[in-house]
């Protein structure tokens, strides 16, 4: 059926005549007509990728895309004067992740069904995510964000499992959302609580952590500050593994699997630490179901993989061996079990995966009792490989090896900035779309005035679009004149938003003495701090306050403006990104594993200006040192100056005069004036007596790198033939080959 036809009929009128609501409801009807319509098999083997995070976004767009049907429908739709992302802005955005974790996890799910590969992701079902970030007197504060609604993407099942923690038999429901690929359909599986109690919330921060039978499934990452939060974490966290893990064990039987094979017929990716208790928990299912133990050790050590995301200490999760051993016996008696087997092989204490402190290591475990080990760019397995985890390369070379990262380019090209794609098929054809290192046949256009006329044209009128959609969301009022600086990630403090914000300072400080820019600058960051992490909401006040002081005072903000959004998430960054001029990557070396934003920023004809961390460092050799502005320490001086203890911020305090102006314009009395003193002297108090982050040895050289980047802006179309060749050269960080590595060296579905 004409597809203009079939939307008339599942809207029951004419398109003219629909509002955008009833346009949205006949969209998604035709969506659900159009899947049922694909037929595609099973096979054998099937992928489990078990998440903590699922920042899978509005979806109506990226459905559309793998459907085949987006422009078609777009034009439709324009004839009759309906804007399509209009209408796709009524749907709830799922409130299942935070950062990159989890967006990193909806790519791959994305490029797992695009490619045809049967695998579904697995996690829980949170009813109010992370929470709603709401600036209030200049600070983050954080509300409830309710996303389950009437016109809700969640398909119930009738999938149900009784899970046994401490003292509680907790009954779970499985909900699914269907992630649509290249003709094939697989799941996103979200297990619910059945008593979970939406009413015992008060505020984000304010429930009762002990009522376990109410609030398992309420929040991403409920605070664990005290004991109460860390419990209910780890309840969180078994509650997912123990209805995946039957997930797994029941639909390989469904299908006529065996349990003695179970590794034939399931692997589960591991994704950060969160999921590691599916090790003990599926060695538990399958002794109960009468397989040896040393039997059901072999098999799941053959069908676990774990994607390490970190060399931070505090991400790499350690529970306490008695909170398990309490709360789930069940399990406590298989890991003890399989500390026992490690210890009898190693005396190396740093293997143990029960340490001397009487904590249970999560990523141990997974390097120990798994097959495989990634880190997620070239850099980060290397460090984990020749210092983190050493002990354990030196045991298993065999087991590690590198993934980088990547994006859905149908998300972050095809669905956020279809201008640019559209210009880029008007130039190549539309090949890439299957193979998107194809891009790179874009750099025979690197001196064509016309073709780099045209992108600075698209990349003009994305500024519009975002200054339109910040003025109706925040009524902020940007210059789409300015040149857009972009930091958009998590705020934390090796991340480093401090640095960008001491220069910004520095900026003001400046312009009003006169010293004026070439050109206005639009600073732009988007961020969520932890609910409990106090140094990073300290930073966000002083972004707040920043923000405040400046864009009150016209003759700065001619010159300098800062916006940070509120309430950041992938809706936002569909329109920041096609609209980012620089990229800020400015964390410290060795501490980024990756990093996607960065990715999706170069795509769309953002220059990085970064450390050399990370996926940076593999950017910087895609592109070519003319095409990317890096500065700072190596990763080695990094690692070094954190074994010899030499770092002392106070002494680049004492002899930077730059450092000093702004670090002590944190505590003026023009900030003073409107903000809170206790948070702006702590943070200042935190740089100069700790940051471990190692804000002040970077300053110099990022701001005399900084500065050379806002010189070289004013030559347009220099700017744009470097814009050319990072767009040119982005096809390699595509999520589809990310996720073909995957399969071809791990899972092998």
């Amino acid at each position: 059926m004409e597809l203009s036809k079939r939307l008339e009929k599942n809207c029951n009128k004419l398109i003219f005549d629909c509002s955008d609501e009833e346009l949205f409801v006949g969209i998604l009807k035709t969506i659900d007509e159009l899947k049922s319509e694909i037929k595609y098999s099973e096979g054998k083997k099937k992928l489990y990728y078990v998440s903590a995070e699922f920042l899978i976004g509005r979806l109506m767009e990226t459905n559309l895309i793998n459907l085949g049907i987006y422009k078609e429908l777009r034009e439709i739709l324009s004839e009759y004067g309906k804007d399509l992302s209009h209408i796709a802005e009524l749907e709830q955005e799922p409130s299942l992740g935070n950062g990159g974790l989890g967006r990193l996890a909806s790519c791959f799910l994305d490029s797992i069904a695009y490619l045809k590969l049967w695998g579904d992701g697995v996690g829980l079902l949170y009813h109010y995510g992370l929470f709603k970030q709401v600036f209030c007197d200049n600070k983050q504060c954080e509300a409830i964000n309710p996303w389950i609604s009437g016109n809700s993407v969640l398909n119930k099942t009738d999938i149900s499992y009784t899970v046994e923690v401490g003292k509680y038999t907790l009954k779970s429901r499985l909900y699914t959302i269907d992630i649509i690929g290249k003709n094939r359909i697989n799941k996103l599986n979200l297990f619910d609580l059945e008593s979970v109690d939406e009413k015992i919330v008060k505020t984000a921060a304010d429930f009762d952590k002990k009522d376990i039978e109410k609030n398992l499934t309420l929040f991403l990452y409920p605070d664990d500050s005290d004991e109460d939060g860390r419990k209910l974490r780890l309840y969180q966290e078994y509650f997912m593994v123990s209805n995946c893990a039957r997930l797994i064990i029941d639909e390989t039987l469904r299908r006529g699997g065996s349990l003695e094979r179970l590794d034939e017929y399931a692997v589960v990716q591991i994704n950060d630490t969160h999921p590691s208790l599916i090790i003990p928990e599926l060695i538990r299912l399958l002794v109960k179901e009468g397989i040896s133990m040393d039997k059901a050790v072999d098999i799941v050590e053959r069908m676990c993989a774990y994607t390490n995301h970190t060399i931070l200490a505090e991400a790499l999760e350690k529970w306490n061996a008695s909170d398990i051993e309490t709360t789930m016996p069940q399990i406590f008696e298989i890991i003890k079990e399989l500390d026992l087997l490690i210890k009898k092989k190693y005396s190396d204490k740093s293997l143990q995966i029960i340490d001397e402190n009487n904590l249970v290591n999560m990523a141990r475990m997974d390097i120990h009792y798994g097959f495989s080990v990634n880190g997620v760019a070239s850099l980060h397995t290397n460090i984990l490989k020749e210092t983190e985890l050493n002990g354990f390369y030196k045991i298993y070379p065999q087991k590690f090896n590198n993934k980088t990262n990547g994006i859905s380019m149908r998300r972050w090209l095809s669905a956020s900035n279809p201008q640019l794609e559209e210009f880029i098929v008007s130039l190549i054809g539309n090949g890439f779309r299957d193979d998107y290192e194809k891009l790179k046949e874009l750099e025979k256009y690197r001196d064509d005035e016309l073709v780099l006329n045209s992108l600075l044209e698209i990349k003009q009128e994305n500024k519009k679009i975002l200054c339109e959609y910040a003025e109706n969301k925040q009524g902020i009022k940007l210059n789409p004149q300015s040149v857009f600086d972009v930091q958009i990630k998590r705020l934390h403090e090796y991340k480093r938003q401090q640095m960008n914000v001491l220069f910004l300072i520095n900026k003001y400080l400046d312009i009003k003495e006169g010293k004026l820019p070439k050109r206005p600058i639009t600073a732009i960051f988007g961020a969520k701090a932890a609910a409990a992490y106090t140094i990073a909401k300290d930073i966000i006040h002083l972004i707040l306050c920043m923000q405040e002081l400046i864009n009150s005072d016209k003759t700065v903000s001619e010159h300098l403006q800062i916006f940070m959004v509120e309430n950041y998430n992938v809706t936002w960054a569909e329109r920041i990104i096609p609209a980012s001029e620089i990229s800020e990557q400015i964390s410290l070396a060795s501490k980024e594993a990756s990093g996607t934003g960065n990715m999706k920023l170069m795509l769309n004809g953002a220059l990085t200006l970064g450390t050399l961390d990370g996926a940076n460092v593999e950017i910087a050799n895609l592109v070519g040192e003319g095409n990317i502005y890096t500065f700072g320490k190596s990763s080695d001086e990094v690692i070094n100056a954190y074994k010899t203890n030499s770092y002392k911020s106070q002494k680049y305090y004492d002899n930077d005069p730059r450092i000093k102006r702004a670090v002590d314009f944190i505590t003026s009395n023009e900030l003073f004036a409107l903000g809170d003193k206790t948070c702006l002297k702590r943070l200042k108090d935190e740089l100069l007596n700790k940051d471990y982050f190692m804000t002040f040895p970077d300053f110099e050289s990022y701001t005399i790198v900084k500065e050379q980047m806002l010189s070289d802006y004013e030559n347009r179309k220099e700017w744009a033939k470097m814009m050319l060749m990072n767009i040119a050269n982005a096809g390699y960080f595509s999520s589809d080959r990310t996720i073909r590595e995957y399969n071809n060296s791990i899972w092998q579905i």
